[in-house]
This record gives structure tokens, sequence and C-alpha cells, in this order.
């Protein structure tokens, strides 16, 4: 694994508190108690790649190509689409379609993610409606398709990854064109020079090092946009089922949820005292409507303030002040809940990727005397 080893330390200089899964490929996660932010930190924010990082450079000669179903082609320099469009920012939550994949029992393919495979920060670029209806659209467009030049480990002819998205989620307002993350130059581990920011959808459709966008007249086919790669079942499986590719779509909505920052799995308190906990809960497609807590393995709940976030995309904070009358163990759990009445189960719903986990968060602790 000579690539990946030779990438570690500088994520260890700029990452130093993420945990580095042992894959070929590099991909690391931030403990819990490093994402009690508004805005991660992009220090503290996970990595996630299906191959090899890609040799960059300075960035200053790269390119956006924009073909396909389109009047007019284009090649774009980051200075060309500075220039040309509105620069806006948008705030919001990247998280990978497979985190908290870990609790799935059985286990399902893919990386184990523990729960901290999320961030929330400010991403600054162009809209990707704007870079597309300046190429003129044709009517026969139904669905872009992104490129980047990273390839397999392994198999340099073949594309890491290729994702793409609907053409009413290509133009709508939040989606961009980043190139930049928490008011920084993209970096490279994050996709930099350019990659796309598609709010709500799974971290896979937020395509890294974007170098070329066509535009399809069919729903793209791309690397890891076929079979069950990124795909949910449209019916209930069973362990052990059969898999029919036909019976799957793709992830085009992530799934209400919530995550107590602090405390961290395995904090003590004292009778008597009070103990804030604190998190943060998002959603997809549909706004975040309440959170509630319980602190009787889930036997009641107490709905908890919502702070306001930065944007419609953005996670929101919350904080309440909880104390125990006797010693012995304390579960804390967090429920959040969409205004469409979706809820996070207290158990997981099994898919055989180990897709879209929003089961309850239960974070253990001791009360002593």
């Amino acid at each position: 694994m000579p690539h990946r080893l030779a990438e570690l330390p500088l994520l260890r200089r700029l990452k130093p508190g993420l945990h580095v899964y042992d894959e070929e490929a590099l991909n690391a996660e931030p403990a819990i108690g490093l994402l009690d932010q508004q805005i991660t930190p992009i220090d503290s924010f996970f990595i996630r790649n299906n191959g090899e990082l890609p040799e960059i450079g300075d960035g200053h000669d790269w390119t956006l190509t924009i073909d396909g179903e389109v009047e007019r082609p284009t090649v774009w320099t980051l200075a060309g689409l500075r220039q040309r469009f509105e620069t806006v920012t948008v705030t919001a939550v990247l998280e990978c379609a497979g985190n908290g994949r870990s609790q799935f029992s059985p286990a399902t393919d893919g990386l184990q993610w523990r729960l901290g495979a999320v961030g929330c920060a400010r991403w600054t670029g162009v809209r990707l409606a704007d870079v597309l209806e300046h190429a003129g659209p044709k009517p026969s467009a139904v669905y872009t398709a992104h490129y980047a030049p990273d390839r397999q480990i392994g198999k340099p002819e073949k594309a890491a990854l290729s994702r793409g998205l609907p053409m009413a989620k290509a133009l709508a307002p939040e989606t961009l064109i980043a190139f930049a993350m928490n008011d920084e130059p993209l970096p490279r581990l994050h996709g930099g020079p350019l990659r796309i920011v598609a709010p709500g959808y799974p971290g896979s459709a937020w395509q890294k090092w974007l170098d070329r966008i066509s535009l399809r007249p069919v729903e793209h086919d791309g690397e890891k946009m076929r079979g069950t790669d990124y795909r949910m079942p449209i019916r209930p499986l069973q362990p052990g089922e059969a898999l029919d590719p036909a019976n799957f779509t793709v992830i085009t909505d992530m799934p209400v949820k919530s995550l107590i920052t602090t405390p961290v799995d395995g904090f003590t308190m004292k009778v008597g005292e009070r103990l804030t906990v604190g998190g943060f809960a998002w959603s997809g497609a549909i706004p975040l409507a309440s959170v509630e807590l319980s602190c009787d393995s889930g036997e009641s709940w107490q709905e908890v303030p919502l702070q306001p976030g930065e944007g419609p995309f953005a996670w929101r904070r919350f904080e309440a002040e909880v104390s125990a009358d006797q010693a012995g163990p304390l579960v804390i759990m967090a429920r959040a809940r969409d205004v469409a009445g979706n809820c996070q189960p207290l158990e997981i719903a099994w898919n055989p990727r180990g897709y879209c986990n929003n089961q309850v968060q239960r974070l253990r602790g001791s009360v002593v005397a």
C-alpha cells in the first residue's frame, strides 16, 4: 500500500485526532467528541476514499469540462468560474451513506464506520445550475455524470468513483461546484481544487477532484452507480436473501438523524449532579422538526429546544441538563424527527449494504455516589 502509506504522515499532521482505517484506500474518522462544534473544523472532518488519492499539484492549471447533452460544451479554469459566476456559500452536513455501518448485525460489506463519518461545513463555490445553464442543457438531459482522476487501487485503468445527480438536484440552488471549505481553499484531502456539494444527498454524490461533468439522457451508470452500490432496497430484505439490483434505487436523501457529542461514551457523573448533554440533529430534503432526549433507555422522552442552524441543510444544536438521583448505569438517548413525521428508530432497519443507519444513539455512562 505505498500510495496510502505516503499520505499517512500528512494526514496525522493535519488531522491528528482521526482514526485511520487499516485498508488500502485512505479513510479516517474523528472521535465523536471532536464533532462538538457548529461548524466542524477541517482537522476534525472525516475522510472517505474509494481509491488512490490523485496527484493534483497546485491546482492552478485545473480545468473543468462541461459536455454531453448540452448546446455549448465548455472548458473552465478555476479563475474563469470565479469571474463568470456568482460566488455563494452554503452551510451543509456531509455524511457518508455508510456512517454507522459497524452497528449492523449481521455485519454487512463495506467500511465499518463508527458514528463519526459526518460533519457540517461552510462550502463556497458557484452554483452548478449556473454553470450548466451557461452550457445550455438539451431537453434530453436527465442526469449529470461526474468524473475525477482518482483511480481504483491496483487498477489505474478504472475510475474509483463516477457518480451523478438527477437534473432537478443538479439545478437546485443549494447544489454547488465548490472551491472552498470553511473559508479556506478546498483541501486536497477533501476534493480540492473542485468538488460537488449536494446537500441532503449522501457523501458519494459529492464528487471530489471534479474535472468533468457530462449531461446524460439516462441515469448515469458510472463507477459505484450500478448494482447495489449506494442504493437502498425498495422493500425490506432479510439477511441471506438473494439480491436483485433491479429491486434497489439510488439513495437521493439522507434520513433524519441526531448525534450526542458531549459527554462521550463511558462518562461518569455524581448523584444529584447536573450534566449538560449536547449534540446536533439534521435531516436531508425533509426539514428537521424536533429532538427528544431519554435518560431511561427509551421508557420516556422529553423534547429539548433546537438552536437555529446556518440554513436549511446545516445541523442544529441541542442542549439539555440531566441529573440522576441514584447510583448505577445511565443510558442517554437522542431521537430526531422531521416535519413529515419520520423519526429515528430505536433499532436498525437492516439492509444488505449497511447504508443510511439512523438508529437512535445510545450513550452509556455511570452515576456514582
